[in-house]
């Protein structure tokens, strides 16, 4: 399919898609870790059952985070070495090379590079295949600005410390992690996936040489939930 703007039957059909998606989630049902532990099934499938549909990719609005945009509008990135964390079709990271930045985007998902690649044919963003948990040696200490947004939360809580270490990893001497995720308070029980993060969970993203330099509480409004904004600073 072409893609369209986002408009009330874009949202059906992401409701729908949103069912179909949630009965074969190994993780909707006891077991799901062991089943599919970094959920790359899962992802595989979300792509692949789109059939070029973004309303069946239950993240993709066809625009920037609001609050990647709202932090990008008060700075600019010029000759800064950006990475996309799990780019998904490409929004945010065309909106971080639009910014100045010099982009590396990656997904797990090879069907999700490639349906960036095609939405931004003329883009300057290096896309590629990549598993956080095993990244490129080349990309140790290699960024300026590692941005992750909903990466962490839709992964199980087996994974993030593991997930904290490899961001930390990215991120080069006087650089920063900028992180965006749905919240929620310390023993609040939310089902998921997705799972929203407690506030130990963002404290916990300082390992690795990181210390947080802002944490943001952002409350819900009509339009979105709850979510935490984040930058945690590694020192030159």
């Amino acid at each position: 399919m072409g893609e369209a703007g986002v408009t009330e039957e874009f949202f059906a059909r992401r409701a729908a898609a949103r069912a179909r998606l949630d009965e074969i989630d190994p993780h909707k049902r006891p077991g799901g870790v062991e089943a599919d532990p970094q959920r790359k099934d899962w992802f595989e499938a979300v792509y692949r059952l789109a059939e070029g549909d973004a309303a069946g990719v239950p993240w993709a609005h066809l625009a920037p985070h609001p609050l990647l945009a709202d932090w990008l509008a008060t700075r600019r990135l010029d000759g800064l070495r950006a990475l996309d964390v799990g780019c998904g079709l490409g929004d945010n990271a065309e909106a971080l090379a639009a910014a100045g930045a010099n982009v590396t985007a990656f997904d797990l998902v090879g069907d999700a590079v490639a349906w960036a690649k095609r939405r931004f044919p003329q883009s300057a963003v290096e896309y590629r295949a990549a598993d956080l948990f095993a990244a490129p040696e080349e990309w140790r200490g290699g960024f300026d600005l590692v941005h992750e947004c909903y990466t962490l939360q839709a992964l199980p809580d087996t994974l993030l410390d593991a997930a904290a270490q490899a961001l930390a990893g990215l991120v080069a001497p006087g650089g920063l992690l900028l992180v965006i995720a749905r919240a929620r308070d310390e023993g609040q029980e939310i089902g998921g996936p997705p799972w929203p993060l407690p506030p130990s969970r963002m404290e916990a993203l300082s390992v690795g040489g990181l210390r947080c330099e802002t944490l943001e509480d952002i409350s819900a409004t009509n339009a979105m939930v709850r979510h935490w904004r984040a930058a945690f600073r590694r020192d030159g």
